[in-house]
């Protein structure tokens, strides 16, 4: 690799893209843009066309239209080593004779350089290793592979570091721990990361910005905190965490809000968080993500905020998860909605079988059209997961 081609700026440009095998298509048309220096992870379930469009960037796929450009460069009919580009892959692949010094050193001697003990001492350092340096890798835990895995990919200061399911082989808490060392690490080296993975905690965790995939095309991209807030359909509202979605009616429109009718009552919510359309009459599923709730019991409804929308029903099932307890309640408006309560002081009437009072702020609710599956996503999450 030519010194140019690592010091070249510039964002990761995908235009037209796409990749069919035969009569199937992996990776629909699509243009996406990753700007340099930023976390990017492209999400989703198995099958959705994340890693196929991750190793087209790498050039372990050629595409079957489009053109990729690492900066001003098309690098489309580049074969890998010939591009600034690095993978990280779910199977560390280290050497197990060498040290994880000369495991690091690989691609700089490949590159027929001498002197690499500062570089490789440098890097070690940088993911928190240099004491590792002469352990070989079955002596290291799954995480510290793992950063021995990104400290090799790293040491040719690629343009564009490309990492697939890094962490799907280590445990939760080890996971959630590289997370945040994935995160440092990429902020303290200022290079693009592209980031595969099914677990969305992971992508919110990490990413600058999410591109959620289903069925080989990009269903929404944006900041974690938008998709979560603002999801566009619901695929991404059931992906991205759990949502309630109750169908309704609109009853009003015009102004800042919309009131539409649910379950015998009526909710409110902002016209410019709502993506269905907004005629009287129409109908759209109204969501609310169940942390956003509050539940009282039927005997307390009377003081509840006359400005909160509310919806009744009976609580079926209570789940005590520590931090907080989550309640399945079903009523009028939906079966099976769910609720997130934290533990901070539990009412003892919240058991199965109570009658209770959903109420939430109405600026917290959003509208999706009411045409698409209402469990999309649902089944995918947990396949994922």
């Amino acid at each position: 690799m030519t010194t140019d081609t690592h010091t070249a700026g510039g964002d990761v440009r995908l235009t037209g893209i796409s990749k069919t095998y035969g009569s199937f298509t992996a990776v629909h048309p699509l243009d996406l843009t990753v700007p340099q220096g930023s976390f990017f992870a492209l999400l989703g379930a198995s099958g959705c066309g994340k890693t196929t469009t991750l190793r087209m960037i790498a050039g372990l796929e050629d595409p079957t239209t489009g053109t990729v450009f690492l900066g001003d460069r098309d690098v489309t009919d580049l074969p890998p080593h010939k591009r600034p580009v690095n993978t990280v892959f779910q199977s560390y692949a280290l050497f197990p004779h060498l040290t994880i010094h000369e495991n690091v050193a690989f691609g700089l001697r490949r590159r027929g350089i001498k002197s690499v003990r500062k570089q490789v001492g440098d890097m070690l350092d940088l993911v928190q290793l240099g004491d590792k340096a002469g352990h070989r890798p079955h002596q290291l835990s799954g995480g510290q592979q793992q950063r021995v895995a990104v400290a090799r990919a790293l040491i040719n200061h690629p343009q564009v570091l490309l990492l697939d399911e890094p962490l799907g082989a280590l445990d939760l808490k080890l996971r959630r721990r590289m997370q945040l060392e994935l995160k440092r690490i990429q902020t303290e080296v200022g290079i693009t990361f592209v980031h595969v993975t099914h677990d969305q905690e992971e992508a919110m965790t990490m990413a600058d910005t999410v591109a959620v995939m289903n069925g080989g095309r990009v269903e929404q991209l944006g900041a974690p905190a938008d998709l979560y807030d603002n999801p566009r359909t619901t695929f991404v509202a059931n992906f991205l965490g759990t949502s309630n979605l109750i169908a309704a009616e609109v009853a009003e429109s015009g102004g800042g809000d919309l009131v539409v009718r649910a379950g015998g009552g009526t909710l409110r919510l902002p016209a410019s968080r709502c993506q269905a359309p907004t005629t009287t009459g129409g109908t759209l599923l109204v969501g609310i993500r169940p942390e956003k709730i509050s539940l009282a019991h039927a005997d307390d409804a009377g003081v509840i905020d006359a400005g909160r929308n509310r919806v009744t029903g009976r609580i079926v099932t209570t789940s005590f998860i520590g931090v907080s307890t989550q309640y399945v309640v079903d009523g009028p408006a939906g079966t099976g909605l769910q609720v997130y309560e934290q533990n901070v002081k539990r009412d003892p009437r919240l058991a199965p079988g109570a009658e209770v009072v959903l109420h939430w702020n109405p600026a917290h609710t959003f509208g999706l059209d009411a045409t698409q599956d209402i469990d999309a996503g649902v089944e995918k999450v947990e396949d994922a997961t």
